[in-house]
Formats: structure tokens, sequence, C-alpha cells
């Protein structure tokens, strides 16, 4: 369970983690109108609050918006698949992730070379169910490895964590707590 970051979609997601002992969570799919009451709530209850800015609804990202994403909301860190927001979001001292999606070897090649020019806090690797990649990028680039999408059992969130990942995120809520 500790090596689980909650990805929630709403508040209603959010609830089950209260009195929980996680602190830090990821929030998707979010509407820019919501975002206020929703940071709140998570604040409110100590929770620091990773924003995917990639799935904000509402709001066109750029080093704009995530000024006043960090200005107005004061998110824990971010998300994004952007390196230029990376780069932006360490200057502002927020905790960075970068989402890399694996589907050729080109992907890797780029992704590696955004690492390097980036240097994000973590890289997610989606999908996170393959134990071989999450090993690769965990012991030849210097970052701490999320894995994310399409775990959905205990089982693949126990291969992600024996191949190297520090973490597992994942919307399915019955991972949260197992």
């Amino acid at each position: 369970m500790t090596n689980i970051l909650p990805a929630i979609r709403s508040l209603k997601d959010f609830e089950k983690l209260i009195g929980s002992p996680y602190k830090k969570v990821v929030l998707l799919d979010i509407h820019i109108g919501n975002l206020a009451s929703h940071m709140k709530e998570m604040r409110d209850h100590g929770f620091q609050v990773y924003i995917h800015l990639d799935l904000i609804k509402g709001l066109a990202i750029n080093n704009e918006a995530l000024e006043y994403i960090h200005q107005k909301f004061k998110p824990y860190g971010i998300i994004t698949t952007r390196g230029k927001l990376i780069n932006k979001a360490k200057s502002m001292k927020l905790k960075t992730i970068l989402r890399v999606f694996l589907i050729d070897s080109s992907s890797v090649e780029k992704s590696i070379d955004m690492i390097n020019q980036t240097s994000p806090d973590y890289i997610e690797l989606l999908p996170g169910i393959v134990p071989k990649m999450i090993h690769f990028y965990t012991h030849t680039q210097n970052v701490d490895v999320i894995a994310g999408g399409l775990i959905e059992t205990q089982q693949g969130v126990n291969q992600a964590i024996e191949a190297g990942a520090n973490f597992v995120t994942t919307s399915k809520k019955d991972l949260w707590f197992d």
C-alpha cells in the first residue's frame, strides 16, 4: 500500500482516502472550474497534490497556465508529458513527474533525451505493466520511476515494484487498500 500513489478523478474517490495513511495523490481529469474546491478539500485533509496538467479541462496548458496554477492553487507538484513545462515547474520549485508513453524503440530514445534535458523528480512509465522497461529506466537513467497505466491487480503492483518502480499510480480503488 505504501508504494501506491492514488490517482483520483473525483471528490468521491478522494473521500475514500480520508483517514488513510496516504498523504500524496494525483489529481486527474479535472475541470478548471472545480480545481479550487478540490484543492481546498485535499489540503484541508493534509494531502500533497500532484496536478496532471495535461488533463485539466478548460485550460490550454502552457507556461502561463502553469504560472496561474502555481499561484492560484499551489500544488505540491505537477505531471505532464511536456518537457518545457517540467523545466518551468522546476524553476518554480514544484515537484515534477514526466509522463512517458512507451510504444516503440523511438519513444524510448526520445524519452531518454527528454529526461536528460529536464531532470524530472520522477518519470511515470506507461504502460506500467512492462517490468523489463521499468528495470531499464531505473538502471540507466538517474531518475526515480513511477509505473502507471493498465495496472489492475496486486500482482501487477508487485511486479512493478520488484522491477524497480518507486510507486505505482492507479485509479483502481480496490488496489489503494490491498
